[in-house]
């Protein structure tokens, strides 16, 4: 009996008999550890139970407390006023360079071009540097930066500063065309020579010293360099060829979406003996340094993520005395860009169509307003008091449902209309092929696409249908342009493609709530 007595747990005491604790003082109504959280949101519980020991931490992340303290500590914004709002337009728009020193969240990949550039002036040796990465990822607006900080340091160090040259490719009429500009730039006045192409000129100039003896540093920049790809990829390797000679003076940068692009010239430029500079880090003295390595210097700029799309719209509002949007509202354009591409030129665009919509907002509830007092003879100051106490005056910052209009206008397509309106297998269809084509591969057969489109179905709860009507959607799919279906003697065997870009498939169907958490899986 002293046994049971022992084994059996003590009874708790009663909270009411027991000394309050701070967290209890501050919170009345103590009931539960989510609510206590609630009432005290800088409080960390811990709680203990059959789940062992937890810690709740429940303080908002930097971003998210920088933005909701930037709302409770600025005025909001007048976007009836003109200049406040031609003001806040233009630091959104696109061509607006940030007044920040560096890029914003590309502080890294900035000072690693950076450098790449510095020591080839101090070192006077030419070299060669590619930057890929998707489009609106800060490429191009780093090499700006590093174009007006490289010419000032340069300066300041008593150093020559290089000439400068911007190609882009796009604006070729043929891809050989790029050795007639840099020779220009060289030699303006120059006088056309028929024995000899401009690149062999070029390539004689970096072979001889007394050619390049007194010659400044050139940095050339080549965007859109993936145009540069012709059947033989001859005009790419000359052009990266040009760095490796003896005496070449020229600082090559190459810019493009390609990722691959590397590799896929990389094995001849090898046989070709290419050295040209691989840029690393050194850790004691904090720097970038270039070395000679028989690969091409890679720099890739990933897509911005949800929390670098705010803070670099945040920067860009911040010299404003007011607060323009809510926080909601940024929170919500940036998770919709970063899910989709990344691209911050789209969430800059978002953006200033937010700004129109509620421009357009108080125009219309001015009209409203105005249209009464007409009929009702008011004066022009009775007129304009009543337009100053509008609610839109008094709310009249950008809100979640702008943002939600504008994201809707930009990311809306006919493709999408009529993804959204297919039956619900045909739907299904492109949900398989999306996951079927998520690796590297870009074609599969019916059969294999059937064997897709099944897991999709009892991962849904929906009964499919048999292969052969499965290929019948597959050709109506066809018809419309969504698909790409080929020949073959059996149905199974018929190869397919998608004929439009994954993300707008991806688009479509997370509108549909059937496929939206099935999306999130893949």
């Amino acid at each position: 009996m002293a046994e049971i007595q022992l084994s059996t747990p003590q009874k708790r005491k009663l909270r009411s008999n027991s000394t309050p604790s701070p967290m209890q003082s501050s919170c009345a109504k103590w009931k539960s550890p989510r609510r206590c959280v609630k009432d005290c949101p800088k409080s960390h519980v811990k709680m203990q139970g059959n789940f062992g020991d937890k810690t709740i931490n429940t303080t908002k992340s930097p971003v998210k407390k920088r933005l909701s303290e930037s709302f409770l500590q600025k005025p909001m914004w007048n976007p009836r006023d003109v200049e406040q709002l031609n003001a806040v337009k233009e630091a959104l728009h696109v061509s607006t360079p940030p007044a920040t020193p560096t890029v914003v969240c590309r502080e890294v990949k900035y000072n690693r071009i950076l450098d790449f550039c510095k020591q080839s002036v101090e070192q006077d040796k030419a070299g060669s540097l590619y930057i890929c990465g998707c489009p609106g990822t800060g490429k191009s607006l780093s090499i700006e930066k590093v174009k007006e900080v490289l010419v000032d340091w340069a300066n300041e160090s008593a150093l020559q500063a290089p000439d400068l040259l911007s190609l882009s490719c796009t604006s070729l009429s043929k891809t050989s065309d790029i050795f007639g500009k840099i020779l220009d730039k060289i030699q303006p006045r120059r006088k056309a020579n028929g024995s000899m192409s401009p690149l062999q000129y070029l390539q004689k100039m970096s072979s001889q010293k007394q050619q390049s003896t007194g010659r400044k540093m050139m940095l050339i920049i080549v965007d859109e360099m993936d145009y540069l790809i012709t059947k033989d990829r001859t005009v790419l390797h000359d052009l990266f060829m040009l760095t490796t000679f003896p005496f070449s003076r020229f600082i090559l940068i190459g810019i493009a979406n390609a990722i691959d692009l590397a590799d896929r010239f990389l094995p001849k430029l090898q046989s070709l003996n290419y050295n040209p500079f691989h840029v690393e880090r050194n850790i004691i003295s904090d720097t970038w340094c270039c070395t000679f390595l028989g690969k091409p210097a890679v720099i890739t700029y990933r897509a911005y993520s949800k929390d670098q799309i705010i803070s670099i719209l945040q920067q860009r509002l911040e010299a404003f005395p007011y607060t323009v949007f809510q926080p909601q509202a940024l929170e919500l354009c940036a998770r919709k860009v970063a899910s989709t591409s990344g691209d911050m030129r789209k969430a800059l665009s978002v953006c200033r169509s937010a700004i129109e919509m509620l421009e357009g907002e108080i125009r219309d509830s001015i009209y409203s307003l105005q249209l009464p007092s007409l009929k009702m003879g008011l004066s022009d100051q009775q007129r304009g008091g009543a337009c100053d106490k509008s609610p839109i005056q008094e709310s009249g910052v950008v809100r979640v449902d702008h943002v939600a209009i504008a994201l809707s206008k930009a990311y809306r397509s006919p493709v999408v209309d009529t993804i959204q309106s297919l039956p619900q297998h045909q739907q299904i269809i492109l949900c398989s092929a999306l996951k079927l084509f998520r690796g590297k591969k870009k074609d599969a057969t019916i059969g294999e696409l059937n064997i897709s489109y099944v897991d999709v179905c009892k991962s849904t709860l929906i009964p499919p249908v048999g292969i052969m009507e499965l290929s019948n959607m597959c050709r109506v799919l066809g018809d419309q342009g969504i698909l790409k279906v080929g020949q073959a003697r059996e149905d199974k065997l018929r190869r397919v493609t998608l004929k439009i870009d994954e993300a707008v498939i991806t688009f479509a169907l997370q509108g549909i709530r059937l496929f939206r958490n099935y999306l999130q899986q893949l």
